[in-house]
């Protein structure tokens, strides 16, 4: 588990991860040295997996969100896994239990391009044996603070 300091650290990240360590420190109260090495211990653990800019589908053109619960014959999950990380428009894939084995989440451009993926491409994945479909209609939340998530478990 993450110490406060450590949960500090983190939930600046989370909110700027471009931020210079200057301020980074200085926001956690430590000097630069010691909190470059709290990031560097924290990045090295796998805590800190990296940085990325996250980008709004939808105003790159991608309005259709979706996510699908998929069947599969197991004996291919290897493959059907694989294809599925090649896959550039399925941004998240889950296995999961109950009637499904997975839980895809994809983004389309709109809904004739839906509609060919998921009959020329997602039907045509190793293993495929049925599909459900759910319309995302409008996004609530989609992240969490990890540094608040773990604050909360510590509380509970």
């Amino acid at each position: 588990m993450l110490d406060a300091l450590d949960r500090r650290i983190v939930a600046a990240l989370e909110r700027d991860a471009r931020i210079s360590f200057a301020v980074l420190a200085d926001e956690v109260g430590l000097s630069k040295t010691p909190c470059w090495k709290r990031v560097k211990a924290l990045e090295d653990a796998g805590i800190i997996r990296g940085y990325s800019t996250r980008i709004d589908p939808a105003r790159i053109g991608f309005g259709i969100e979706a996510f699908i619960q998929v069947s599969i014959d197991f004996e291919v999950s290897d493959a059907f896994e694989a294809a599925v990380k090649r896959h550039p428009l399925i941004r998240r894939c889950h296995a999961t239990t109950g009637e499904a084995d997975y839980l895809l989440q994809i983004v389309t451009v709109d809904m004739m391009a839906l509609d060919r993926m998921l009959r020329e491409e997602l039907s045509r994945l190793p293993g495929v044996r049925r599909t459900i479909t759910s319309m995302a209609m409008r996004e609530i939340k989609s992240d969490i603070s990890f540094a608040d998530a773990v604050g909360h478990a510590l509380r509970g």
